[in-house]
């Protein structure tokens, strides 16, 4: 490895007491370049500058000598150095990943008695899954405004609520520095490149405040700044008079906030004029071919962006500002890394009013509380409580609701759902779809329902149609005949899954639609039992509760045995593999198909970094694990209600559904691991590699690398001529069937 010399200074941001070190890491690979030499920054935790000098010698010690660039090393710098300077040298050495949900588990771990129930709440954006959670909970829409709501997308962390005795209690996890400092550099990175367009401030700003994928939001935590009005909110306008004002959540200076807003827009474009020429000149661009070059000039002007050090201030002092909210955190308990950054917070009090108002810290959306939220860096929450509806029995039964982001508005019903959701089918006694009634059974709730009937989860699906008070139309005089119409949107559905995956699950969904389907209208408000409407909708939700105690309630095993054809299962791989390069190849850009457009460059290399990173494996629809982990879940259902024979005597019908469901379900999540074993966890370096691609021809080669040694490895076509690959795929995939036949008593020949 060619040797490079590596020196660390002192750095200090304007406004700041503490000390930083600044220093490339010797081992680290940085992203600019693909080659080591990461940027560092972290505080040394001190304001003394002679002891914050003293400390960057020793981080110089450490880069001088290459005996400590071995993770190995660090049991011996531990004896010599500071522990603040090793943990800062030996941080991500080796990649590794923070498991939230288990760090919640330490704090508030979910009850384990026989009487819970777990519930998992799926929708569209905007469907009403949180505003049902609300009623559910009993929280005011506008006083309290927990969980909290609006008609774009709100809820994206994982949102816990647990139905329990005692004080209220909170336990909130946040995303590591390396995934916040990610999302702030895209933001930059968009806000450069308006500039360069000749965007003005205002609109600047607006492409800094707001990630591409929505889920990221900056003025949440920094607020608008100077020049931007807070008209336009994302909260409810629906939601006035609230009781929530900005000095309950602790003061907050937003000067040193106002004063660096006001200064990006012309630092940025100061940074895009002088790239830009760097990029033009190093093209040889002249006034004719301007157009053609505009996709390289942007993409050169963002490899330029993570390799200058203008660029890394603007992001270090945005860091700054983001660490400053946690000094403001007046109750409760932070909890940091050995590198001081919050790890989770936690408190427990028995008012409930200064609970929520707590909470609400980490989980608003209100306009007004801009420049003081923590919303945007939580990767989940969880609450416990004495929670209750109004409207709801007594005692209400206890329940462990988890809600999470939404499933978006894809167009393609056959869409995977994200991983992180598919997980929890397992772990869950009942799935809760919440579905619009104004547009029912819409793409992503299709998908959703092809997912549980695949998974042979089915008999765990419940469905709740929102905005029934919003279903009008001269056809449709009474509540029945809106019923009908809806009914009727959602048998549409069911006969199109039935055509792709088979009878069993169009009647295992159709049994759920008949048994287990809640229409409910006005709960954005409080429940008014006085009303005709406001009684309706608390029978629905009376019901709805007593179906999810039921659901839990499975019949007794039955002693028939299914016989498989391995022959069968092979055509079953070979299918969902074809199926999987059919659906990437055009998105990728390498093959044309009708129907299925060529997604952005810079939306393929955003998968490639998160997985590059190993701290995702998607990036907004783009889905690679769930996308293989769907097609083998379709085509071996499909598979699985096809035996050859049955060993025994012949089973009813009912019967056949049980063992299908339960082979499935058993299925799910094996198969799951296996394809983010191998999309993921055995292609590290292949996306790595595919991050890295830079300058003319960069798009086309990513491509490749991804379709060919991610792709073509990962998920081979099955084919009369074998190789390595194609026969380790199919070995794998037959054993994870024969592993899962032989534990549900499963013959396969």
């Amino acid at each position: 490895m060619e040797f490079r010399s590596y020196r660390a200074s002192l750095s200090r941001s304007q406004g700041r007491e503490g000390w930083s070190v600044l220093f490339r890491h010797p081992v680290r690979q940085d992203e600019a370049t693909g080659k080591p030499g990461k940027r560092v920054r972290r505080g040394l935790a001190t304001r003394d500058r002679g002891e914050a000098e003293s400390l960057v010698q020793e981080v110089n010690q450490l880069l001088a000598d290459t005996t400590y660039w071995d993770p190995a090393a660090r049991a011996t710098a531990e004896q010599r150095f500071d522990p603040r300077v090793v943990d800062i040298f030996f941080d991500k050495m080796v990649p590794e990943e923070t498991n939230f949900a288990a760090v919640r588990d330490e704090i508030i771990p979910f009850p384990s008695t026989a009487d819970v129930r777990k519930v998992l709440l799926l929708g569209t954006t905007g469907a009403g899954k949180t505003t049902l959670v609300r009623q559910l909970i009993g929280t005011d829409p506008v006083t309290e405004k927990f969980p909290s709501t609006s008609t774009a997308k709100t809820t994206i962390a994982d949102t816990e609520i647990v139905f329990d005795h005692g004080d209220y209690r909170a336990v909130v996890t946040f995303f590591s520095r390396d995934e916040v400092r990610d999302n702030v550099e895209e933001c930059l990175s968009a806000a450069v490149l308006a500039a360069h367009r000749g965007a003005g401030p205002t609109e600047v700003l607006r492409k800094l405040f707001v990630h591409v994928n929505q889920r990221f939001r900056l003025n949440y935590i920094l607020g608008n700044g100077p020049t931007i009005a807070t008209e336009g909110a994302e909260d409810d306008p629906d939601e006035e008079g609230a009781e929530i004002l900005p000095e309950e959540l602790g003061f907050i200076d937003l000067g040193p906030s106002d004063v660096l807003l006001a200064s990006i827009p012309d630092r940025l474009r100061a940074i895009s004029q002088r790239l830009a020429e760097i990029v033009r000149a190093d093209l040889n661009a002249s006034q004719d071919d301007e157009r053609v070059l505009a996709e390289l000039l942007e993409e050169e002007l963002d490899t330029l962006l993570r390799e200058d050090e203008d660029f890394h201030e603007i992001a270090d002092d945005i860091m700054d500002e983001i660490e400053r909210r946690f000094d403001a955190i007046q109750v409760g308990a932070v909890r940091r890394t050995r590198q001081g950054w919050p790890l989770s917070w936690s408190w427990e009090n028995g008012d409930r009013r200064e609970f929520i108002r707590a909470v609400l810290r980490f989980s608003s959306n209100y306009s007004p509380l801009f420049g003081r939220l923590l919303t945007p860096l939580v990767s989940g929450i969880r609450v416990a409580g004495p929670f209750s509806a109004e409207w709801g029995p007594r005692p209400m039964p206890t329940l462990v609701l988890l809600d999470g982001e939404g499933l978006g508005h894809s167009p393609n019903s056959v869409a995977a759902i994200p991983t992180s959701v598919s997980r929890r089918f397992a772990e869950v006694d009942a799935v809760l779809l919440v579905d619009n009634a104004t547009q029912p059974m819409q793409a992503a709730s299709v998908a959703a329902l092809r997912a549980l009937a695949a998974s042979g989860n089915a008999s765990k699906l419940l469905i709740c149609f929102t905005h029934f008070d919003g279903v009008r139309g001269d056809n449709l005089p009474t509540a029945e005949a809106k019923e009908q119409h809806i009914l009727a949107s959602a048998e549409n559905v069911l006969a199109s899954i039935g055509e792709d995956l088979g009878p069993v699950a169009a009647k295992a969904l159709r049994r759920r639609l008949e048994n287990a389907r809640f229409f409910v209208g006005g709960i954005d408000h409080r429940l008014d039992i006085s009303t005709r409407k406001g009684t309706s909708t608390v029978a629905q939700l009376t019901g709805l509760l007593a179906a999810i105690d039921l659901v839990v309630e499975r019949p007794a095993p039955v002693p028939v045995r299914p016989v498989y054809d391995r022959l069968n299962l092979a055509l079953a791989v070979k299918a969902a593999a074809e199926s999987f390069r059919e659906a990437w190849l055009p998105r990728l850009g390498l093959e044309m198909q009708a129907g299925v457009t060529k997604e952005h460059w810079t939306r393929v290399k955003a998968l490639s970094r998160r997985l590059a990173q190993g701290w995702q494996d998607e990036y907004d629809t783009l889905r690679p694990v769930a996308d293989l982990h769907l097609m083998l879940q379709n085509r071996v259902y499909v598979l699985i209600q096809n035996p050859v024979e049955w060993s025994g005597p012949e089973p009813s019908e009912s019967e056949k559904e049980q063992v299908f469901d339960l082979f499935a379900e058993k299925l799910h999540g094996r198969l799951l691991e296996l394809a983010t074993l191998r999309i993921k966890e055995e292609r590290v370096s292949a996306w790595q590699d595919a991050y890295n691609r830079r300058g003319t021809g960069s798009t086309f080669e990513r491509a490749q690398i991804i379709a060919q040694d991610v792709y073509d490895k990962a998920a081979p076509v099955p084919d009369v001529t074998p190789s390595p690959d194609r026969n380790r795929f199919l070995h794998e995939v037959v054993g994870v069937v024969e592993a899962v036949a032989l534990e549900v008593g499963v013959e396969l020949r």
